[in-house]
C-alpha cells in the first residue's frame, strides 16, 4: 500500500503549482542567490534555471517538486507587493515638471548597518518625486534607499535634460543595491553635489569631504552589484568624479605631469591625509585614476569604494571614446550598461576582462560544514587557484625568472619558444585578381571570444613529458615538425581536395610562412595539421593534466552582453544577410552612447586575454628578476596562446572551405580581418550564399561571435597604388581596408 501511496504522492508533484517566470525571478534574487546556486541545489544545468526564470521551458518531475518547494518558501520569506503604477519618462527635451510631491516613506535600516553615521553625514531629506513620475506609494517605499540613521536618501527623478536616455539598466533585485552599481558624482554651480545612477535616478549627496562621501556612499548610497558566481563576492560600489566633483571635495581637476607619471597624486596631499584621519586605507598603486579606499574587512564585511577619474584619463579613449567627456547622467548610463552587462568596472578594460574571469571562477569556496559546524576556505574546483603558476620555459616570453641560466643575448627561435599569435600575413595579386574592380574586407565578429567558447585550458602546472603520442584533450604545448603538412592537398571533412597552397597563408605560423623544421605549438594547432589528413609525432610536450573550460563563462557573458547591446542598436541575430548588412551601416550613430558601450565591450575582451600575458610596466625591472603581474594566479600565457591559435585556425579553416567551394583565395589577412577581391562591393558578391544559406563551414554574415560583418571596401586600383607609393608589395591591405586611409606602411594601425 505504501508503494501505491508514494506513487499518487510523485502523481501530484509532477504538477505541482509554479508561480509565474517572473516572479520566479524575483523571489531567488529577494533571498539573493544566484542561478548557480539554484541550478547546483537542483543538480540541473544552470541554462535550465534561466530557461524556467525566462518562460522558454518548465521543469520536470523530479526536479519540479524540488523547485516548487523552494518557491514556496521563498514566497513565504518574501510575499509579493501590488504592482506599481508603470512610470512614463520623460521626452529627453521636454521641460522639467513644475511641480514636486514629496512621498514620505518609512525609515527602514538594513540589518547589517550600523545605527548610527559614524562619517558626521548629516541627515537628508525626504525623496522628490517629479508630476510626471509619480508612482504608488507602495512603489516609492521599495525603491527609496534607507540610510544607517534611520532616515533616508534624498533620491529624485531629474529634470527632462539630465535624465539618461531610456533603455538604461535597472537594479537587478538585491535590495542592497538598488540604486545600482555605480554613481557618476557631480557638483553644480551652487557646490550642491548630485550622485547620478542608472535609470535617471539622482541622488542628494549631504557629503563634505571626500572621506564622508565614502562613509555615505556605503551606508546610505546602496551602490554595488550582485556576486557572479555562486563563491565569489559581490561588487565594490563605484564613484565616478567629474571635475567638479574633484574641486568640490579638494582634488586636482587635472594631474600634472609628474602625477602622471607616477600615476597617482603624492602620498602627502591634504586628501589622503584626510582619509587617513578618517581611517581609511589605499591600496599599494595609491590615489590614481582608479583608487581603492577600504577598510580592513572584518568577517564577511568589505567596506570599500572604488573611484574612477575620467579627467585622470581613468576612461582610455582607445577603448572608451569620448565618455570621460560626456554630461553625467549619460556617463552614468554608459558605465550602467556595461556594468549590468559586464560587470563593475574594476580598472581599465583589460584589467575589467580578467577580474570578470576570476569573478566568475572565484579561487576559493566554503568546505561543508565540519563535526563542529565549520566552514573553512578550501579550493574552488574549475578555478585557477589563489596561488601563481610558473609556465613551461617554451612558453614563457624573453626576460622570464624560468629563463635565467640562458646566455645573454640569446635569441629563441621557434624550437625554444611558443610562437601563437595572430595573423599578419600578405600576398601580392594573381593577374586575374587585378583585372576585378574591388577589394573586400570582412571581419570576425569576437574572433577571440568565440576562440575561447568550448576551449579546454590547463588549470595547474605543466608537467613535461617526452617523445608523447598527442592527444587533442590534453592542453599544453607540443614540440612536432609540422613541415611535411602540404596544403596544396588537405582533407576537408572526409574528402580530400587540391587547392593551390602558394595563395594560402600557413595555418601554423603568424606570418603565414611554411614551417621548416621543429617548433613549439598549443594543441589546437596540432590538432588542426590532424585535421588536415597529416600524422603529427611530437618529441617533447610539456601538458596539463587539471584542465577545463576556464573561460566558457567569460565567453558566455561578454557575448550575451554584445548581443544585447548590438539589439538595442537594432543588429538582432536573426537578420537576412542583406538586412544584416543594411542593419550594420552606421549602427553606431543610432545611440553614439551604446556604441560606446560596444567598443569598450570588445576591448575588455581582446585586453582580458592580453593581461594573461602582462610583461613588466618599468619599476625597475631586470631580466631574470620577477615581475608584478607573475604575483597572480591568472597570469598564464599558456591559456592566451591556447586561445589565440584557436582563433588563427578557426580562421584558416573557414578560408579553405571557402578556397576549395569558389576558388577564391585571400589577398591578405590581419587578426581577423580577411580581404578577398570580387567584382563587386559587398560580402554578397563573393560570399556563396545560396537560398539565404552560406556555405557550411565557411564564412557567414552575422553578428553572433565567430560570424563575419563588412568591414570596408576599396578599389583594386588603390590597392596597387598603394603599395606602389610605400614600395611595399606584400603590404597588408587588411590594415587599411576599413577607411582607406594608409599613413605607414609599416604599423599604420
Amino acid at each position: 500500500m505504501s508503494e501505491l501511496f508514494d506513487a499518487v504522492d510523485a502523481l501530484l508533484a509532477s504538477r505541482a503549482a509554479l508561480p509565474p517566470p517572473a516572479e520566479r525571478k524575483r523571489l531567488r534574487a529577494a533571498h539573493g542567490l544566484t542561478i548557480d546556486e539554484v541550478a547546483t541545489a537542483l543538480k540541473v544545468r544552470r541554462a535550465t534555471v534561466s530557461g524556467w526564470e525566462a518562460g522558454k521551458t518548465e521543469p520536470r518531475p523530479p526536479e519540479r517538486d524540488a523547485y516548487a518547494r523552494l518557491l514556496d518558501k521563498l514566497a513565504e520569506l518574501y510575499p509579493a507587493t501590488p504592482a506599481p503604477v508603470a512610470e512614463t519618462a520623460p521626452a529627453r527635451d521636454a521641460p522639467a515638471p513644475a511641480t514636486l510631491t514629496v512621498v514620505p516613506t518609512p525609515a527602514q535600516p538594513l540589518p547589517s548597518e550600523p545605527a548610527s553615521d559614524a562619517g558626521g553625514v548629516s541627515a537628508p531629506l525626504q525623496p522628490q518625486v517629479p508630476a510626471s513620475d509619480l508612482v504608488d506609494a507602495s512603489a516609492a517605499a521599495a525603491r527609496t534607499p534607507a540610510s544607517a540613521t534611520g532616515s533616508t536618501a534624498t533620491a529624485r527623478r531629474p529634470s527632462a535634460k539630465k535624465a539618461a536616455p531610456a533603455g538604461t539598466p535597472v537594479g537587478e533585485g538585491d535590495p542592497r543595491f538598488e540604486n545600482g552599481p555605480l554613481a557618476v558624482v557631480d557638483a553644480d554651480a551652487d557646490g550642491q553635489v548630485l550622485a547620478y545612477c542608472i535609470g535617471g535616478l539622482v541622488l542628494d549627496v549631504p557629503a563634505k569631504s571626500l572621506a564622508s562621501l565614502v562613509e555615505w556612499t556605503l551606508k546610505e548610497a546602496r551602490l554595488g552589484q550582485s556576486k557572479l558566481s555562486g563563491p565569489g563576492r559581490a561588487a565594490d560600489p563605484l564613484l565616478v568624479l567629474t571635475q567638479a566633483a574633484l574641486e568640490r571635495y579638494g582634488l586636482p581637476a587635472e594631474l600634472s605631469a609628474e602625477e602622471k607619471d607616477a600615476g597617482r597624486i603624492p602620498e602627502g596631499h591634504k586628501v589622503i591625509k584626510q582619509l587617513a584621519r578618517a581611517e581609511w586605507k589605499l591600496t599599494k598603486r595609491g590615489f590614481g585614476p582608479w583608487a581603492r579606499i577600504y577598510r580592513p574587512a572584518t568577517g564577511s564585511e568589505r567596506a570599500c569604494v572604488q573611484l574612477c577619474i575620467p579627467s585622470w584619463n581613468a576612461l582610455d579613449t582607445r577603448f572608451w571614446g569620448e565618455a570621460g567627456q560626456l554630461p553625467p547622467a549619460e556617463l552614468a548610463r554608459v558605465l550602467g550598461v556595461y556594468a549590468s552587462r559586464v560587470m563593475t568596472p574594476r580598472g581599465s578594460t583589460a584589467v575589467t576582462g580578467l577580474e570578470l574571469m576570476t569573478a566568475l571562477h572565484p579561487p576559493t569556496r566554503a568546505s561543508a560544514p565540519d563535526g563542529n559546524g565549520k566552514r573553512t576556505s578550501e579550493h574552488n574546483p574549475g578555478s585557477l587557484g589563489k596561488d601563481p603558476v610558473d609556465p613551461a620555459p617554451c612558453e614563457a616570453p624573453d626576460g622570464h625568472p624560468v629563463l635565467k641560466d640562458l646566455p645573454r643575448f640569446h635569441v629563441r627561435g621557434p624550437a625554444e619558444k611558443l610562437f601563437e599569435e595572430a595573423y599578419d600575413w600578405a600576398r601580392p595579386m594573381t593577374d586575374a585578381e587585378c583585372t576585378l574592380r574591388h577589394l573586400v574586407g570582412i571581419d570576425v565578429n569576437m574572433a577571440f571570444a568565440a576562440g575561447a567558447n568550448g576551449l579546454n585550458v590547463g588549470l595547474g602546472e605543466p608537467t613535461r613529458v617526452t617523445n608523447p603520442a598527442f592527444d587533442l584533450k590534453l592542453p599544453g604545448s607540443w614540440l612536432v615538425d609540422l613541415s611535411h603538412v602540404d596544403l596544396s592537398r588537405v582533407k576537408a571533412g572526409k574528402e580530400w581536395v587540391e587547392l593551390d597552397g602558394s595563395l594560402l597563408p600557413s595555418p601554423f605560423t603568424p606570418k603565414g610562412d611554411h614551417p621548416t623544421g621543429p617548433a613549439w605549438y598549443a594543441t589546437p594547432t596540432v590538432a588542426y595539421a590532424q585535421e588536415l589528413g597529416y600524422d603529427v609525432t611530437p618529441t617533447e610536450a610539456y601538458v596539463r593534466y587539471d584542465n577545463g573550460r576556464y573561460l566558457d563563462g567569460w565567453y558566455q557573458r561578454l557575448r550575451d552582453a554584445y548581443l544585447a547591446t548590438m539589439a538595442d542598436l537594432g543588429v538582432t541575430a536573426d537578420l537576412p544577410p542583406e538586412d544584416f548588412l543594411t542593419a550594420m551601416d552606421g549602427y553606431k550613430a543610432r545611440d553614439p552612447e551604446l556604441g560606446i558601450v560596444i567598443t569598450a565591450i570588445k576591448a575588455t575582451v581582446k585586453g582580458g586575454l592580453g593581461k594573461l600575458r602582462e610583461r613588466p610596466r618599468g619599476e625597475g625591472w631586470r631580466p631574470g628578476e620577477r615581475w608584478r603581474a607573475l604575483e597572480r594566479p591568472t597570469w598564464r600565457p599558456d591559456i592566451r596562446a591556447a586561445v589565440i591559435s584557436r582563433t588563427r585556425i578557426n580562421l584558416h579553416r573557414k578560408i579553405v572551405k571557402h578556397a576549395a567551394f569558389t576558388g577564391q583565395y585571400p589577398i591578405a589577412v590581419l587578426s581577423d580581418c580577411v580581404v578577398y577581391a570580387a567584382d563587386g562591393p559587398s560580402p554578397l558578391d563573393f560570399l556563396p550564399y545560396r537560398d539565404g544559406k552560406p556555405l557550411p563551414g565557411g564564412f557567414k554574415l552575422g553578428i553572433n561571435p565567430g560570424l563575419v560583418k563588412h568591414e570596408g571596401t576599396q578599389s583594386v586600383l588603390w590597392g596597387e597604388g598603394v603599395r606602389e607609393q610605400f614600395d611595399a608589395p606584400q603590404l597588408n591591405f587588411a590594415r587599411f581596408i576599413k577607411d582607406g586611409n594608409v599613413t605607414d606602411a609599416d604599423n599604420g594601425e
